[in-house]
Order: C-alpha cells, then sequence, then structure tokens
C-alpha cells in the first residue's frame, strides 16, 4: 500500500509544480504567462521588502545584544558635536520633533530603508529569478558578476558617506558658534544622511560602468587614458554638486574615492585590450587589409543548455527561452 500512496503523492507534487511555474511542455512561456510571473516575483519581493520594513522598525528603538539600535547608528553623528554646540546638550542627545506623528514617520521611513537593505537578497533573487530564464549562460555569468561588484561598491560608498558625515556635520555647525545654537529636526537631519548615503553608493558604480563599457567595446583604454584628466576634473565638479552639504570633507572624499576607484576601472580595460590584442594578433586579425573580409567560422553555434525533451510530468526544462 505504501507505493500507490508514493505514486500518488509524486504526481500531486507534480500537478502542484506545473500549475505553480505555469510551465508549457516546450519550456516556453506566452505574454500572459510572464505577466503572471513577474507579479507573482514582484510580490514575492514586496512581502520581503515589508517584513524588513517591521523588522527595522522595531530595530530603530531596541538594541540586539552588542549590536547598537539604529537609533542610536543614526544619531551617532549629531551627538558627536560638542555639548554646548546642541540645543539641551547637557541633558542628553536628542533630536527635535517639530510636528505630532514626525517620531512615527521618520522610525517607519528609516526602517524600510534598513529592511530594504537587510532584505536586499531576498528582492534581488526575485529579479534574478525572473530575469534568468531568458540569459544565455554566458550572460548569467557576467550579469551575477555586474549584481555582485555592483552590490559590494553601493554597500563601500555608503558606508565612506557614513565615517565621513560626523565630519562634515561638525564642520557645518561650526559657522557662527556664538550666535547660533544647533537644532536639528529630526526629519531634516535624516533626509540629509540618507540622501547621502543614497549619493555615495550611486556614484560608486562609476569604475563598474567603466569596465563593462570596456568589455562589451564601446570604449578603449587609449580612448581612457586620453580622457583621463577631463574626466578626473569633471569627478571633482560632479562632487562638488553631489554632496548635499557641499562641505570639503564630503566633496574631497567622494572625488577621492572616485578618482581612485576611475583608475582602477583605467588599469582593468588597459589588461583587458592588451588580452584581446594579443588574441587578434595570434589570429593574424592585425595582418588583415580594411577591405578583406575576417576568418570568421560562419558554422552556426548550439545554444547551452539546449532545453530537454518535455517530461511526463509536463515541467519546465532547464532554460525558459523567452517568446
Amino acid at each position: 500500500m505504501a507505493e500507490p500512496a508514493s505514486g500518488n503523492g509524486d504526481s500531486r507534487r507534480s500537478k502542484r509544480r506545473k500549475r505553480s511555474r505555469r510551465a508549457n511542455p516546450d519550456g516556453t512561456m506566452t505574454l500572459i504567462e510572464h505577466i503572471y510571473e513577474f507579479r507573482r516575483r514582484l510580490g514575492f519581493a514586496l512581502l520581503a521588502v515589508v517584513v524588513g520594513g517591521i523588522l527595522g522598525f522595531f530595530w530603530f528603538s531596541t538594541k540586539v545584544g552588542s549590536i547598537p539600535s539604529l537609533g542610536e547608528i543614526i544619531k551617532d553623528p549629531y551627538c558627536a558635536i560638542p555639548a554646548n554646540r546642541r540645543l539641551n546638550g547637557a541633558q542628553g542627545c536628542q533630536l527635535l520633533q517639530t510636528v505630532p506623528f514626525e517620531a512615527f514617520m521618520i522610525q517607519l521611513k528609516v526602517g524600510l530603508a534598513a529592511g530594504a537593505v537587510l532584505f536586499s537578497p531576498v528582492w534581488l533573487y526575485q529579479i534574478w529569478a525572473f530575469i534568468a530564464p531568458g540569459l544565455y549562460s554566458k550572460e548569467r555569468k557576467y550579469a551575477l558578476t555586474f549584481v555582485g561588484f555592483a552590490s559590494v561598491l553601493f554597500a563601500a560608498g555608503a558606508v565612506l558617506a557614513y565615517i565621513l558625515f560626523p565630519h562634515a556635520l561638525q564642520l557645518l555647525m561650526g559657522f557662527g558658534q556664538g550666535e547660533f545654537i544647533t537644532a536639528l529636526t529630526a526629519d531634516k537631519y535624516i533626509s540629509f544622511m540618507l540622501s547621502l548615503l543614497i549619493i555615495f553608493g550611486i556614484s560608486f558604480e562609476l569604475p563598474l560602468l567603466v569596465v563593462m563599457l570596456n568589455r562589451v567595446g564601446v570604449v578603449k583604454y587609449r580612448q581612457l587614458k586620453k580622457w583621463r584628466r577631463g574626466i578626473v576634473f569633471a569627478l571633482f565638479v560632479f562632487a562638488a554638486f553631489a554632496t548635499p552639504g557641499s562641505d570639503p570633507f564630503s566633496m574631497l572624499g567622494l572625488a577621492g574615492a572616485l578618482t581612485v576607484l576611475f583608475e582602477v576601472a583605467v588599469q582593468l580595460a588597459r589588461l583587458h585590450d592588451r588580452r584581446k590584442d594579443r588574441e587578434r594578433e595570434d589570429e593574424g586579425w592585425d595582418q588583415l587589409a580594411d577591405d578583406e573580409a575576417a576568418p570568421f567560422n560562419y558554422t552556426p553555434s548550439t545554444i547551452d543548455d539546449e532545453p530537454s525533451t518535455p517530461t511526463a510530468s509536463g515541467g519546465r526544462s532547464s532554460t525558459d527561452d523567452i517568446t
């Protein structure tokens, strides 16, 4: 009696798998099925952000072991200002709330931002799971590399902004010490900090963009070498306008980091172009005349991981061509 039960269980599982994936026997999907799949992936991604936002909301005022609360992490740069420069600094370090319900909205906004960062692997995976079936294996490898480096660079930019933020804040609050006292509202302060973190994080994607453009042949090393001085000057101009406070610490920190990362990207482009030139020389392509056809192999190649034959359960094949 155990074997029929197992067979019925396998049949039910295969039917559920077929319904959940909405797969056709040949591994393709119609437009409506793509829309359903997109809706499902988007729902999971939004659910991850909501769950992360709920956890971030409670983390805002709760210390987790040795990890300080999110509110303390956000407030530390403001607390680094000397007590005599803060409103009621002798009584502690607190941000100013000017309207009712402002503290709740700030806690919700910061919690959602923190939750989206903490649960980024979940919603990034949902995006990847929707796109990946339409890519070849080589394209998947490049896409995974791009996403991985983009995440690391964005996090590095945000960390640098957080390190520079206290120095920039002290400098900006240092003007008019005898006539003014600092009483920052929570909304303005946190908006300023988040904007600085986002600007630094996005700016750190520049070298990755340069490397990808070089990989696909849009820009060459000799062009980057020729444009190096102009690009470095443009980076300093961009940093001067991009930093919200326009203070020298943030501007020089962003410009200096972008310059170093751009130089790393230039050297990677040099190594890539040198390898390509060596391959062209080995194959003899550099000796061809301008009106001579390159000796390409015109034999059609097979697609990696070709779809297998339909299974008895009607499940999806190894690849999913977008139709």
